[in-house]
């Protein structure tokens, strides 16, 4: 049964469109930026995802959406986001070599997702759900991207607000930019475990939650930069 949740991918798709045209613009301007284009290419994947789930509640289940949203969610929803992380994280070269393995990994699983068959008795009208996959083991990859993109962005954004405090900028745009980022990132997560459990409409929320948080965290540090050695960072 449809229901208002439902339709709220909508609205976070309406939310992605714009929040990857800003990235794609800042990205434009600093080309060098290899952050930017990987945030530019997570947020526009978690547009790709909520459309996805958008479609199906506008016109129902079908294969060809499905695996696109467990693509571009699943393995690609936080991923992108927690590489543009690792870039300012780490080193340049450190970071080269991690997208590299991660586009490999991501390439793999994707592949697999395509050409696992589907069991037709499980697929829900209205709900999309990794369960219908016939080859469930496909989905024992998911958690290991997850896992990776939640050490980087989630985890990555609470290492940086904790380093900001501790240097004394406890009010600065910094620390707030950066907590608005880490739970933003966490939100999804906590979304996508009830997706596993058969609440795919928790997800919905969380996901809206989350883009708005992390838009809101992205804001706050581009329009207030600290003064630090990393200040121009994200102007």
């Amino acid at each position: 049964m449809t229901t208002w949740i439902h339709y709220i991918p909508i609205v976070t798709t309406l939310v992605a469109i714009p929040f990857t045209a800003l990235l794609l613009k800042h990205w434009r301007r600093k080309p060098d930026a290899q952050y930017l284009l990987w945030w530019t290419i997570g947020v526009a994947m978690y547009g790709v995802g909520t459309l996805t789930e958008s479609l199906t509640t506008l016109f129902g289940w079908q294969e060809t959406v499905f695996r696109a949203w467990y693509i571009s969610g699943a393995l690609l929803g936080g991923a992108p986001l927690a590489q543009g992380t690792v870039y300012l994280l780490l080193s340049r070269r450190m970071a080269h070599l991690l997208s590299v393995l991660l586009v490999l990994f991501i390439t793999l699983a994707a592949a697999l997702v395509i050409a696992s068959p589907i069991d037709y008795i499980l697929v829900e009208s209205h709900r999309l759900s990794g369960s219908v996959l016939t080859w469930q083991w496909v989905r024992l990859l998911t958690p290991i991207i997850n896992i990776y993109a939640f050490l980087f962005l989630a985890g990555g954004a609470a290492w940086s607000a904790t380093r900001y405090l501790a240097s004394g900028e406890g009010h600065s745009s910094r620390v707030w930019g950066n907590i608005l980022i880490a739970v933003g990132a966490l939100l999804p997560g906590i979304g996508g475990s009830f997706t596993r459990a058969g609440f795919v409409e928790v997800l919905y929320v969380t996901e809206l939650l989350g883009l708005a948080l992390i838009w809101a965290g992205y804001t706050v540090m581009v329009s207030r930069p600290a003064a630090s050695v990393h200040r121009n960072q994200l102007a």
